[in-house]
């Protein structure tokens, strides 16, 4: 199936690296317009010129999607730039690996407010156009430890969790404005944040024996599944969460 994306923008978050940016030159190859937002300006400046360079036009905002000031303000941009927001990818986030009883206050706060609170900001900021156009496509990154637990990653999970069912809600109170609202749950994926992670033999060995389809994901491979859902070819998948996890939580 080809999928065109033509005269269609999208906004994608965390779009610096790893799913982000597969997602980002994705969503370019199907023929959107990009607006890239990410941390680090230097990554994210890269992506926009890799865009470039497919003939699509490409705007690149620095910021933290926690900050809602900062969200409204790239959405604000966004729009001058490009008149319009036709989809949306939260996938901007982060984690903290170590047992609960050991977690500050600050660890907690960083994890839901980067990655729960963050797709709210831009949900809500993007969430607006969308309404005033009737339409709209918003894809919420979550992950399969919203659904299964694996210690230890407490803020995580929870966090991913409540993207879910943030998920769930918008979908069911914005059908009426023709805005879909999906969230994809990426398995174990290999990225820049993940790498050193599964370098190491016993956590590698410990994936890989429950995942059934026996590797790891590349970011390709969950960005096609965000390109798909931001189409027209999902016109009637809405408020799912779609695990792209090679079986993981099968077993």
């Amino acid at each position: 199936m080809n999928i065109d994306l033509n005269g269609r923008v999208a906004l994608v978050t965390g779009s610096g690296r790893g799913i982000g940016r597969a997602t980002a030159v994705s969503l370019a190859e199907s023929g959107a317009d990009l607006i890239l937002n990410d941390v680090d300006p230097t990554s994210v400046e890269r992506v926009r010129s890799q865009v470039v360079s497919l003939g699509r036009r490409a705007s690149a905002f620095q910021g933290d999607v926690s900050q809602k000031a900062e969200v409204d303000g790239i959405v604000e941009a966004s729009l001058e730039a490009f008149g319009r927001i036709d989809i949306l990818v939260n996938n901007a986030g982060t984690i903290v690996r170590k047992p609960t009883e050991e977690y500050g206050e600050q660890d907690w706060d960083r994890v839901i407010d980067v990655n729960l609170k963050g797709v709210f900001n831009f949900c809500h900021a993007a969430g607006k156009q969308m309404i005033r156009q009737g339409s709209g496509a918003i894809i919420n990154v979550a992950s399969i430890m919203g659904e299964v637990a694996l210690p230890p990653r407490a803020a995580y999970s929870a966090s991913k969790g409540g993207i879910i069912m943030l998920t769930k809600n918008l979908a069911a109170e914005w059908a009426k404005h023709g805005i879909r609202v999906n969230a994809l749950s990426p398995g174990w994926t290999v990225t820049e944040m993940t790498e050193k992670y599964f370098a190491q033999e016993e956590v590698r060995r410990f994936m890989l024996e429950r995942i059934p389809l026996g590797r790891f994901a590349q970011p390709e491979e969950i960005a096609r599944v965000a390109v798909f859902l931001a189409s027209d070819a999902a016109s009637y998948i809405t408020g799912q969460n779609i695990l792209a996890d090679g079986g993981w939580t099968t077993i």
